[in-house]
């Protein structure tokens, strides 16, 4: 993922079992040491001297907020150089990382935050996210809104589902065009594998997916409407039927395939959220979440789908639709923006999975 060279040592950045690894080695690439740091998390950037004996990096991950560590190779030490003040207290919070089956026996790890002394009961309330596309990986980053959830009781778990990046290119190659059904069924496990697991039931259970994940969303209701309480469908890519004839839409023909041929089209409208609403059907409580300047993903898809949604809905949970107004796809938003779309998110989370603020 990245690299520095200091005094004459290759320092080596990768991304191992989907969390940050640094490695040193020789300058003709000798292994010497691997860093170890603090728990399993992310590395956003180095820094060094070329003739120096020390490295900087900034580390964070789900109970850790961004920390800047220095490393001295003389003396093989790791310290603490800054961190991001938060006023939350999080020492009695643990990350942890499982492997679980997918449907046709594929291994995919998962990371879960919580509470240290938690209790597995089958009772607690769930988050899970994911994302599955265009090769991005999903890895544990702090979140002050996620660490509230986990000081309230909950539990958060973000699931390493093919067609993201976090096992290299073929990981990714095995969650697009006609094999994306693997990537909706990795997250469907991941669920059946935390209520079996006794971490959560499924009226405890919530899922969160924004753009491609919230494509992954709107499949997982689709197609297991009885395994979750609630959705949070962000800026969804819900119409597989149309996605190429708006905005930037036409460029992603080379992950989902092109609607206008025949073959492509037979595998997108056996998944294609909007397509496979059924009428009788119970869904979860779902809040779509779009925007209206959004030209990346089209603020059609979320309308229509929670649209026809509410038209056809014969249960007592709450389909539910929020347009922002003069924003997009969710890049370069202020802060008092951030703020607010994390508290309808929360809000909704709470609401839903009877969770009560302790604070």
């Amino acid at each position: 993922q990245d690299w520095d060279l200091v005094n004459k040592r290759w320092v080596l950045l990768y991304l191992k079992n989907a969390h940050s690894v640094i490695e040193v080695r020789e300058i003709e690439g000798k292994p010497l040491e691997e860093i170890k740091l603090p728990e399993l998390g992310t590395i956003s950037g180095m820094c060094s001297e070329f003739e120096g004996n020390e490295i900087f990096f900034s580390f964070s991950s789900l109970t850790m907020p961004a920390t800047v560590f220095r490393y001295d190779f003389m003396n093989k030490r790791l310290e603490k150089k800054w961190q991001y003040e938060t006023k939350l207290e999080l020492s009695n919070l643990k990350v942890s990382q499982v492997w679980y089956n997918s449907k046709d026996a594929t291994k995919v790890s998962m990371f879960i935050a919580h509470k240290k002394d938690i209790k597995l009961e089958g009772n607690n309330p769930v988050v899970l996210e994911g994302y599955g596309g265009f090769g991005i990986s999903m890895t544990p980053e702090f979140s002050t809104t996620v660490s509230k959830f986990l000081l309230d009781g909950g539990i958060f778990a973000i699931a390493n589902i093919r067609g993201g990046g976090e096992y290299g290119e073929e990981w990714h190659k095995e969650g697009i065009l006609e094999k994306k059904q693997n990537v909706f069924d990795d997250f469907i496990a991941a669920a059946e594998w935390l209520i079996k697991n006794k971490y959560t039931n499924e009226n405890k259970l919530a899922i969160w997916g924004g753009s491609n994940g919230g494509l992954l969303v709107g499949a997982c209701i689709t197609q297991r409407p009885e395994l979750y309480k609630a959705a949070i469908c962000g800026v969804p890519v819900l119409d597989m039927m149309r996605f190429h004839r708006f905005d930037g839409g036409v460029i992603w023909v080379n992950e989902y395939g092109n609607p206008d041929s025949k073959k492509d089209f037979e595998f997108l409208i056996k998944y294609s959220p909007y397509h496979n609403i059924k009428k009788g059907v119970k869904y979860p409580s779902i809040f779509f979440v779009t925007a209206d300047t959004d030209t990346r993903v089209n603020p059609s898809h979320a309308r229509k789908m929670a649209a026809r949604m509410q038209e056809l809905n014969t249960s007592k949970n709450p389909i539910l639709l929020r347009t922002a107004h003069k924003a997009g796809h969710g890049f370069g938003k202020s802060k008092s923006k951030a703020i607010e779309d994390a508290a309808y998110d929360w809000a909704f989370i709470y609401q839903q999975l009877d969770v009560k603020s302790k604070s």
